[in-house]
């Protein structure tokens, strides 16, 4: 059984739910009542009618296209990318992407019907997805990709109604569930590609900064969208290694933190040079905060 209560094993699940439903509220607000907190879409929106935010793959798309961008999609693309290099890239899809409800009541089911997970794609299939999105973008001179983005669809199908739309969202739901366990966003997705490539240099990371602590329950695994991530931080080759997980395809969704009874897991940077965690940390873990592998590029675990 487990030692802690629920509201403990479910907190990093209920601020992402938080965070991803109080966006859809702000982008709400206007239409529905008049209180413009965010305007447009996901592709492209305006924060209280002044900041501009773009999404940086959006920009890339039309600057391939050859249409060019005005200062304020230059600007908001650039600052978004900052965040997220900051935050984490793939913190987009855990924290951000509506679809990844979808996604994830997917996933969840499979994991209570008992299903494992199923066919599984390379992983180098999403980089390969996206490479095929820039280049028909620039040889079609149109941003290919938002024409069926299922994100973007799916945010404005809640705000404006959506008809047919839903049926790509049932298909993506349908796939996770019956074919391929976090199928989509795991495997598929250029979306997913293009921030786990922004992941690699990002500075918040989660730590198993405990994980002299890990009794092998192997619950992170199980839970972790992702979990290729985590073997080269909890279970390295060597001692010396690091205990940041480094891997750019970490979505720092804290799900290992939620589930792991023994505090193995942290959010940290990734050139932690102290305890991240009082309590917790014996010698062992001190020693291998301080390793230099922390300030080594973050290894490839592409199946």
């Amino acid at each position: 059984m487990p030692r802690r209560g629920w509201l403990v094993r479910h907190r990093w699940l209920l601020l992402r739910r938080l965070a991803q439903l109080g966006l859809l509220a702000a982008f709400l607000a206007g239409p529905w009542f008049g209180v413009w907190i965010l305007s447009g879409d996901l592709a492209s929106s305006v924060l209280f009618d002044t900041l501009p935010l773009t999404d940086p793959l959006v920009l890339l798309q039309a600057l391939v296209a050859g249409h060019g961008a005005q200062w304020a999609a230059l600007s908001g693309g650039a600052l978004v990318l900052l965040a997220y290099t900051v935050l984490g890239g793939r913190s987009y899809c855990a924290w951000v992407c509506p679809l990844s409800l979808v996604t994830d009541l997917a996933a969840g089911l499979r994991r209570w019907i008992g299903l494992g997970r199923g066919w599984q794609i390379r992983r180098q299939t999403r980089r390969l997805v996206l490479a095929a999105v820039l280049v028909a973008s620039a040889a079609s001179g149109t941003l290919v990709w938002e024409w069926i983005n299922p994100i973007t669809m799916l945010q404005r199908g809640i705000l404006f109604g959506m008809g047919a739309g839903w049926a790509l969202i049932l298909a993506v739901f349908v796939f996770d569930l019956a074919v391929s366990a976090h199928g989509w966003c795991g495997h598929l997705c250029p979306v997913g590609a293009f921030y786990g490539l922004v992941g690699r240099v990002a500075r918040v990371r989660v730590n198993a900064a405990a994980r002299t602590h890990c009794t092998d329950c192997g619950d992170c695994f199980r839970i972790c969208p992702e979990p290729q991530v985590i073997a080269p931080a909890l279970k390295p080759a060597s001692p010396d290694a690091s205990p940041v997980i480094l891997d750019g395809d970490c979505l720092n969704c804290g799900r290992c933190l939620d589930v792991c009874e023994e505090d193995v897991f942290t959010f940290g940077t990734r050139h932690a040079t102290v305890p991240l965690r009082g309590p917790g940390n014996d010698h062992h873990a001190r020693d291998t905060l301080r390793s230099p592998v922390l300030d080594q590029g973050p290894p490839d675990h592409d199946r």
